[in-house]
């Protein structure tokens, strides 16, 4: 029987990242890439290493104890996003249109279809 979460950290970024993502989306310049991350991390079809990367990189960001406190402000989210980067740009092959497409659409982007 399959684990309901195979990663230690998606529970934790399911239940924290959309009300990370909305505390930091101002700090963010690259935003629908996180979302679209998300979602990579999120589909079976993306390879276990890349899901596993996303998931680290997502719940460094969704739990409130880093390296530099997210209270910070201007740059409470600095380190968060330095460890987005490396792990979107790792991801980036993987990062289908279908994940852009609900990063738009979650973000009011992109209407839905119908």
């Amino acid at each position: 029987m399959a684990p309901e979460h195979e990663f230690a950290q998606e529970e934790v970024v399911r239940s924290r990242f959309w009300r990370t993502l909305k505390r930091a989306v101002g700090q963010i310049p690259f935003v629908e890439d996180v979302v679209a991350a998300y979602y990579c991390a999120l589909d079976p079809q993306t390879p276990l290493r890349v899901r596993a990367t996303l998931f680290g990189a997502l719940g460094y960001f969704v739990l409130p104890t880093d390296a530099v406190p997210d209270i910070l402000l201007g740059i409470g989210f600095a380190d968060d996003i330095s460890v987005l980067v490396g792990a979107i740009a790792l991801a980036s092959t993987h990062i289908k249109d279908e994940h852009r497409r609900e990063a738009r659409r979650a973000l009011g982007r992109e209407p839905v279809a119908g």
